[in-house]
């Protein structure tokens, strides 16, 4: 059985309420803490602009419809809990790297598992980060976040002999210069499940039918189609199923100022309904 979990600066974990549901939710880019060794030279506002901000709390229904809620405590500017653990730019290590090393198009652009760039021509760090800076925030952050992930899903599909993961995320209003879509205002919702390879496809249209029933546009796999959290841990042939959920910031936040806005409670009321539907229908399935 899931039980809390606490790591203070690096994650928290709710166990689900009651009745349990074969469901899982994280939020791996809510966190705001500022870890001891992070000394960015980002504004703060470019590193805010990073953050899910609120997120966890508008998916904070979950644990009371029988599913656990993980959230990440550091920032996606310090490592971000969405890459490839190798999936580091090569220019920003100084020193002697062991590990596997694969940088992709994301580490080009700036947001790789380390990110340099906090947005378009606004550097991160200084300059190269040491070997064991690196290797502190892959050992003490990304891991037990991942290890604390996989842990839960495995539990939950051996429970019930299958398991859906909803990975929980927002996004700018407009895509920016590092986005694929730059210029471009943005759906609602974007609904991702790397076209069809990370779940079945009912349970990515239940999940982007309940948002547009409740009168929200939603896009799916455009401009995103998920990265590594829904990735890593699918399988659906295995009854191992995983979607990403994007929300435009501009329906609960004021983007430039990070507080809330008059549609925060309209929005939490209908992402309560959705993860009461999403419970219903995976129970349905068993």
């Amino acid at each position: 059985m899931t039980e809390r979990l606490e790591i203070e600066g690096v994650l928290s974990l709710r166990p689900a309420e009651g009745a349990r549901a074969p469901v899982v939710y994280d939020s791996p880019h809510s966190g705001e803490v500022m870890p001891p060794s992070f000394a960015p030279v980002a504004p703060a506002a470019a590193l805010r602009s990073g953050v899910d901000m609120f997120v966890d709390e508008l998916f904070s229904a979950a644990p009371a419809n029988g599913s656990p809620l993980l959230a990440a405590h550091f920032p996606r500017t310090f490592i971000d809990a969405n890459r490839a653990e190798d999936d580091i730019d090569p220019a920003l290590i100084d020193g002697d790297w062991t590990r596997p090393l694969n940088p992709t198009k994301k580490s080009e652009k700036g947001f790789g598992l380390l990110r340099t760039l906090a947005l378009p021509g606004q550097p991160v760090h200084a300059g190269p980060l040491p070997v064991s800076e690196i290797e502190n925030r892959i050992d003490n952050y990304y891991r037990p976040y991942h290890a604390t992930l996989r842990r839960v899903l495995d539990e939950t599909h051996e429970m019930f002999g299958a398991v859906w993961h909803v990975d929980c995320h927002s996004m700018k209003s407009v895509g920016t210069k590092m986005n694929d879509d730059p210029g471009a205002a943005r759906m609602d919702f974007v609904v991702s499940d790397s076209d069809g390879r990370t779940s079945e496809p009912d349970f990515t249209h239940l999940v982007a039918d309940t948002l547009r029933g409740a009168g929200y546009e939603v896009g799916v796999n455009d401009p995103y189609k998920g990265a590594a959290l829904i990735q890593l841990y699918s399988d659906p042939p295995a009854r191992r199923h995983s979607v990403q959920i994007e929300i435009n910031r501009r329906l609960y936040m004021v983007e430039d100022e990070f507080v809330k806005n008059d549609g925060f409670a309209q929005l939490r009321y209908d992402l309560d309904y959705l993860v009461e539907t999403i419970a219903r229908w995976t129970r349905s399935r068993l």
